[in-house]
């Protein structure tokens, strides 16, 4: 269960605490839960030694995945704050993993050393016991390799994986890269010092993967930019180092790619490279093509670093010229002779384009067009004015490799030039020795096939006495295998034969090297041409010239300008049906291509996305086994801790491993809890009978103790009275001493009471003038004392009287300012109440004239309803049957009013007149509403209710609220305004 922790300080302290008992795992637990946790993301100067804790927390527990989490998440805290921080966590845990696998490293060799002279060792004179011998034999292995199996081993794997981490974790972040070149030249390192081949290998192709994702992420923040020059300085001194190591521990394919690499690199760069660079650049190249076999290419790389340094070194001495023209030379010379083939050979080969491809490979790390020849080398040797400089001894070593014919003397001259190369002190130049013998062996063959048809081969070794005959036998198989000589050779009479096979020709042009004449069979291929040759001379010469054969060559003539022009526009028709039916048959293969590409790409994709899709759901598989293999860890490593912690505290469970490995922590909980009521009861259960025995005991040691204390007390009681007579008997002897003491002391004290007072006046007097003179001081300082106290109080007393009067006055002016505001407010409402009793009175004016109104109205309504009464009262008077029913002069029911109201048929004015009538009759009711509410209008004994629309208890309105008087702007409630705000006295100006 992690631990979560209100501030970092407090999980440092915590792991400190972890750390003193012992447990490291459960400190390391609790950083992690820091270093992980959300609510810590913000980089504080506290997470560095947090992590440099965790760190060294996981290399003592060679935790290398755990750390690899943690630096991940440090990367994401600190990567936009502090990078600097991320480089200091990274070189120290690189440094502690470091420093412990060389301890493991001088462990190993302690141990080895004390198993092979230790004290267990009987005799000195034979340390390999039967035991060593016997795992020497069975493993192949000694004492010092089983000890590094078992304890450096383990930490080297540690090293190598926290290089690789941390390589995987700089990667393309341009904010680290120089940490992440620093680390890859480490790991380089690592691989040197422990000869880790494999894991150099991996490093390397890891190199490698990173440099090509930087081509792919290039979008990214803060992706690396390669045309950065301090990037591709950066990447060319790592990929530098790395030729190094690669040279040094002999992996000659790795240094081969990291020149590759480094000729990458220069090729990316816009600047040409420095000399010093392109130096170092073509001895390693050169190193890598003599270990690869490649004497051409070797010899072409010197050719180019001896220009290089005649051209860009400005203090070369004629010594090291000389010496660098010796070594281009013997390098030129020690290339093998290239086999000799004719022109079918040629064009077969020249079908082969994976040779051809590897040689322009080849080239273009020496910034070649194309491919070197021994032969162009060694014309460059005279054109550039090489042999000029070289040492004589080896000028003439060239002389008699490539100029002279001397089969005799060859070998012998050859072998003087050697043995000058030999005792020289430039082992640089003595790695040739052995191919120039080659070549010389094969320059000797050569000369003798010239000379000779058959030769013994002890002859051939007496001239070569350098080289075995095994070795020449290999060498006339090679160049006979190669079609570089013509020979076979007949084991039973030990002799070579040269040139015997006539119908095999081996080249057309002239032989490389020294030549005096052409073999047989280069001889007989050139035959049937002398021959016509020869025919033709010889018949001009026998047949004389006549006209018959003018005019036939007149007439051949004739013809062939009579058909030259058909027959050229012939075959520029058949050119172009040619070239139509190529076009055509490329364009059906390019088609057919196409389709093939495109059904393998659709293939290919097809693969990829199932193969994708399954490592999806493998990588979820894993990372759902992956969490509930974490959380089965989590909940057992609880499960632990608690047992831990119950067996430290006294409370043992029995529980076995098997039990504890399926147990969960509420198992251990419940387990726990039964564990405690059972010892709960059993300890109830202890107590009660110890009760019992310890009531019973203490009861019958009580019955037997009584007598005993009885008689106890008896004899205290005797011992006590005795004691205390005794020392009573002594005090009274002691004060009858004491008084007699004392009246001896009297007398004696009475003799000298005239000397106690002739000495106190003596010393009164003294000490009177003292005290006189020191009570004058004393009124003296109390007298200025006063005065410096009064003279304070007094001025102290002003500034209070003027402190008190500026507040009185302040007081003053604030009353006043007060009372001011105060009659302006008294002033501001005496406006208000002026103007209210205005709008009232102009109110009650109105209410005034509207109850006349009213009152006219109701007189008028009082005629109306007269008059009604008194059409009842005539009309009552006609007989029932002929009296038509009531209706209103204007005819019809409602609708029939409404529609006369829509023609014309009322006059405005009576409607008018009518409307106003009512509305002052309802303004007449709204003077007494409890008057009007006890009495109704009536009329005929009949409630009436004249007001359709409005309420009875109030006065029409004629706005939104007739219960104030009108206004005249947004608040009548105020006075009218003069400005913005009358609260104020008017402005004089704008502010």
């Amino acid at each position: 269960m992690p631990i979560y922790f209100q501030r970092p300080e407090n999980a440092l302290k915590r792991a400190n605490e972890f750390i003193d008992v012992g447990k490291k795992q459960s400190a390391l637990d609790a950083l992690y839960d820091v270093i992980k946790s959300k609510k810590h993301r913000t980089w504080q100067k506290i997470h560095e030694p947090i992590m440099e804790k965790y760190l060294q927390l996981c290399v003592e527990l060679k935790k290398s995945h755990i750390a690899k989490e943690g630096l991940y998440q440090y990367k994401n805290i600190c990567q936009q704050v502090n990078v600097k921080s991320l480089e200091d966590v990274v070189r120290g845990y690189l440094r502690l993993a470091d420093e412990k696998t060389e301890a493991a490293r001088t462990e190993s060799q302690t141990v080895a050393g004390s198993d092979v002279i230790g004290e267990d060792i009987d005799d000195l004179d034979n340390m390999q016991t039967p035991e060593n011998l016997l795992l020497s034999a069975v493993s192949g292995e000694d004492t010092q390799d089983r000890t590094d199996r078992l304890i450096l081993t383990p930490w080297v794997k540690f090293l190598w994986e926290s290089y690789r981490q941390c390589l995987e974790l700089l990667r393309n972040n341009s904010r680290v890269e120089r940490l992440y070149h620093d680390v890859a030249q480490q790991g380089f390192r690592f691989c040197q010092k422990y000869q880790r081949k494999t894991e150099f290998r991996k490093l390397c192709e890891n190199l490698r993967t990173h440099l090509g994702h930087i081509h792919k992420h290039q979008h990214q923040q803060i992706a690396i930019n390669l045309n950065n020059t301090d990037t591709q300085q950066m990447n060319m001194e790592t990929r530098l180092v790395q030729l190094d190591i690669a040279i040094n521990m002999e992996l000659w394919q790795e240094a081969f790619k990291a020149v590759e690499d480094v000729h990458d690199l220069m090729a990316l760069s816009k600047k040409p490279p420095k000399p010093q660079l392109m130096a170092n650049y073509y001895q390693k190249l050169g190193l890598v093509f003599w270990k690869a076999g490649n004497h051409l290419f070797h010899a072409c790389t010197w050719h180019k670093l001896f220009h290089l340094f005649r051209e860009q070194k400005k203090t070369l001495t004629q010594e090291e010229l000389k010496r660098m023209a010796s070594r281009v030379l013997l390098a030129t010379l020690a290339i093998p002779i290239p086999p000799s083939q004719n022109l079918v050979d040629r064009c077969l080969d020249s079908g082969d384009n994976s040779i051809l491809e590897k040689q322009r490979k080849l080239a273009g790390l020496l910034d070649l067009g194309q491919p070197p020849t021994r032969s162009g080398l060694i014309k460059d040797l005279v054109k550039y004015n090489v042999m000029q400089v070289v040492q004589p001894q080896l000028l003439e070593l060239y002389r008699w490799i490539e100029v002279d014919f001397h089969p005799m003397k060859l070998c012998g001259r050859v072998t003087e030039c050697l043995q000058y190369v030999e005792q020289s002190d430039e082992p640089d130049l003595q790695q040739y020795v052995k191919a120039l013998q080659d070549i010389t062996v094969m320059r000797l063959l050569k000369q003798v096939s010239q000379v000779y048809q058959t030769i013994e081969f002890s002859r051939i070794c007496g001239l070569a006495t350098f080289s075995s005959p095994f070795h020449i036998e290999n060498i006339v198989v090679k160049a006979a295998k190669h079609n570089n000589l013509q020979v076979r050779i007949d084991h039973r009479a030990q002799t070579l034969f040269f040139g015997t096979d006539l119908v095999v020709a081996q080249r057309e042009d002239v032989p490389e090297g020294p030549h005096l004449q052409s073999m047989p069979s280069e001889r007989i291929r050139s035959q049937l041409t002398s021959m016509a040759c020869a025919l033709n001379t010889a018949l001009e010469k026998i047949q004389s010239k006549d006209d018959n054969f003018d005019e036939l060559r007149a007439q051949v003539t004739q013809s062939f300008r009579n058909t030259c022009k058909k027959e050229h526009r012939r075959v520029l028709e058949r050119r172009s049906i040619i070239e139509r039916r190529k076009e055509m048959l490329e364009e059906i293969n390019s088609q057919r291509e196409y389709a093939e590409q495109v059904r393998k790409e659709e293939e290919q994709r097809m693969l990829i996305e199932a193969e994708n899709a399954r490592l999806e759901k493998e990588a979820e598989e894993r990372k759902r086994q992956r969490l509930i293999q974490e959380r089965k860890d989590m909940e057992k490593s609880q499960v632990k801790l608690r047992l831990e912690q119950l067996k430290q505290s006294g409370r043992n469970l029995d529980i076995d491993e098997e039990e504890l490995e399926k147990m969960e922590m509420d198992d251990l909980v419940q387990k726990q809890m039964e564990q405690l009521d059972k010892e709960k009861k059993e300890l109830t259960a202890r107590l009660r009978n110890q009760e019992k025995k310890v009531d019973h005991l203490a009861r019958a040691l009580r019955l037997e103790e009584i007598p005993l204390l009885l008689e106890q007390s008896a004899e205290a009681e005797k011992q006590e009275r005795a004691f205390w007579d005794q020392q009573e008997k002594e005090r009274i002897d002691n004060m009858e001493l004491e008084r007699e003491m004392a009246l001896k002391h009297g007398t004696r004290l009475v003799r000298m009471e005239t000397d106690i007072k002739d000495f106190m006046n003596t010393l009164q007097k003294a000490r009177k003038s003292v005290f006189k003179e020191r009570s004058e001081a004393f009124e003296k300082m109390l007298s200025e004392e006063k005065a410096r106290r009064l003279a304070e109080r007094r001025e102290k007393r002003r500034v209070e009287r003027r402190l008190k009067a500026e507040k009185e006055r302040e007081e003053a002016a604030r009353l006043a300012e007060e009372e001011r505001i105060r009659e302006e407010k008294k002033e501001k409402e005496r406006l208000e109440a002026e103007l209210k009793a205005k709008a009232a009175a102009a109110y009650q004016e109105k209410m005034d004239k509207l109850d006349e109104i009213a009152a006219k109205q109701e007189q008028k309504e009082r005629e109306i309803e007269e008059r009604l009464a008194r059409e009842r009262e005539a009309g009552s008077e006609l007989p029932s049957s002929n009296r038509a029913p009531w209706r209103p002069s204007a005819g019809g029911g409602w609708r029939e009013r409404e529609k006369a109201k829509t023609d014309g048929q009322y006059p405005e004015s009576r409607n008018n007149e009518r409307d106003a009538d009512t509305v002052e009759k309802e303004k007449k009711y709204d003077g007494d509403d409890e008057d009007h509410n006890q009495h109704p209008p009536q009329r005929d004994g009949v409630e009436r209710d004249y007001r359709k629309s409005y309420d009875d208890r109030e006065p029409p309105r004629r706005g939104f609220e007739d219960r104030e008087p009108p206004r005249r702007g947004f608040e009548d409630r105020e006075p009218p305004r003069r400005g913005f705000e009358d609260r104020e006295p008017p402005r004089k100006a704008w502010l």
